[in-house]
């Protein structure tokens, strides 16, 4: 079993030792014994005192009008289904082909990171009008698209946008040196 920092360990049960019946001390006086209720009619009372409801302010449900069908066991009542769930997949890019199924899986709302190197060690015009395609599509669909390194490529769903660092403005050569400290 792996270890997991979240998964809180069973703490076995502990029983409680029986405690053994006393007797009187020998110095005080004995007295008559009275029939003494046992433990379980002093445990149950305050127990049924609890389990019953309280007879005041009850409403009883009203039986269904004639207009509204009873439900039939066929109805399933409605419950709100779980979102898709969102996955992270990193597919090749083998041939132009393979965009087809690449846009289905972004459409679905998955992420995906694309390998191109396989098409571009077939035909590089092919990579550049897959990855126009690509763009295009994105950009018609609300997700978003960026190059990961020289040989990825990621397309995002609609709900997801890729965090991109601001990088300042190059400083062009015309303009005049700034003055030093020294």
């Amino acid at each position: 079993m792996p270890f997991n920092l979240f998964h809180k360990k069973k703490q076995p049960e502990q029983e409680t030792p029986a405690i053994p019946p006393q007797e009187p001390h020998p110095e005080t006086p004995s007295q008559p014994e009275e029939p003494a209720a046992s433990v379980q009619e002093t445990i149950e009372q305050p127990i049924a005192a609890i389990q019953e409801p309280p007879k005041e302010n009850v409403t009883l449900p009203q039986e269904p009008s004639p207009e509204t069908p009873p439900p039939s066991i066929e109805q399933k009542p409605s419950v709100p289904e779980a979102p898709n769930k969102t996955y992270l997949k990193a597919m090749p890019l083998r041939e132009l082909s393979d965009l087809d199924s690449i846009k289905t899986e972004v459409q679905n709302g998955n992420i995906i990171i694309l390998r191109v190197t396989p098409l571009a060690s077939k035909s590089i015009e092919d990579v550049k009008t897959a990855v126009n395609d690509l763009f295009q599509f994105a950009d018609s669909t609300g997700g978003d698209i960026a190059r990961l390194g020289e040989e990825r490529v990621v397309i995002t769903p609609k709900a997801v946008r890729i965090w991109r660092e601001k990088k300042p403005a190059p400083v062009s050569s015309n303009s005049e040196p700034l003055p030093t400290a020294a």
